[in-house]
């Protein structure tokens, strides 16, 4: 389905493994270092969901939409996606480079009584398995090769398959808000993000594309003073994509 020659080589950088390792023991601990993707997570699940009930014209009153269907998770962290995957039907496989992010994932599971497929592995590997669902938040921007990494996520994508990727954009408010304010303050782990690897919308689109995808969709994650985290039009902060094969691929 696929157009991309882009080879099929690693692209984990394993200084932001190392660093996304390190904030394992506390990655459930909602005042912790990842306080900001549990704030985040409420809003990428609604989004998440509308995109699948969309794509496969489900019911959106039903609890499990992804009910017989399999679903990955790109950059799982220790699972806070993950598992509300799990709990809306789907048969979870989840990745991450961070072996420690793994173990408290399924340990975590575990708890929860959760069945999810956790491996320590890159998306890269994964050369036979396809998958309805492939989810990846907050992950591009930390990789070592973005075209190598979108090619991977489009090769594991069934045919009728949706991608859904969110990731900072490149802007102004992006370095004020994330790097200056954020880091600055202590909100997010000083060191998490560099600002130069984050990606515009426009870029992301043509990675999707050359990798045989079509994008469906462009949402703004934006900051709302009386809301908080909130969907938006504004891209300026971050963004989440939908994308999907593209038919005219050969």
């Amino acid at each position: 389905m696929n157009a991309s020659t882009h080879p099929v080589t690693p692209t984990i950088d394993p200084a932001e493994a190392a660093h996304f390792g390190r904030m394992a023991a506390d990655w459930w601990d909602p005042k912790g270092s990842s306080a900001m993707l549990h704030r985040l997570n409420p809003v990428r699940l609604g989004y998440i969901r509308a995109a699948v009930d969309t794509h496969w014209h489900g019911n959106p009153d039903t609890f499990t939409p992804l009910e017989g269907r399999r679903a990955l998770d790109v950059g799982c962290g220790a699972g806070l996606l993950a598992e509300p995957l799990a709990r809306l039907g789907a048969t979870v496989t989840a990745l991450d480079a961070a072996p420690e992010n793994i173990a408290v994932a399924r340990a975590h599971a575990v708890g929860q009584r959760l069945t999810i497929d956790y491996r320590a592995v890159g998306v890269e590997t994964l050369a036979d398995e396809r998958f309805d669902l492939v989810t990846c938040m907050e992950v591009i921007e930390h990789v070592s090769d973005p075209a190598g990494f979108v090619a991977a996520l489009a090769r594991v994508l069934a045919p009728d398959g949706l991608l859904i990727l969110s990731t900072p954009n490149r802007t102004p408010l992006s370095r004020l808000g994330i790097i200056t304010v954020s880091e600055g303050l202590g909100r997010i782990p000083k060191g998490t993000h560099d600002w130069d690897r984050f990606i515009r919308p426009e870029e992301l689109a043509v990675l999707l594309t050359s990798a045989g995808l079509r994008v469906t969709d462009t949402t703004g994650l934006a900051f709302s003073p009386g809301r908080g985290l909130v969907l938006s039009e504004n891209v300026a902060l971050n963004y989440l994509v939908t994308a999907v094969a593209d038919s005219g691929s050969s």
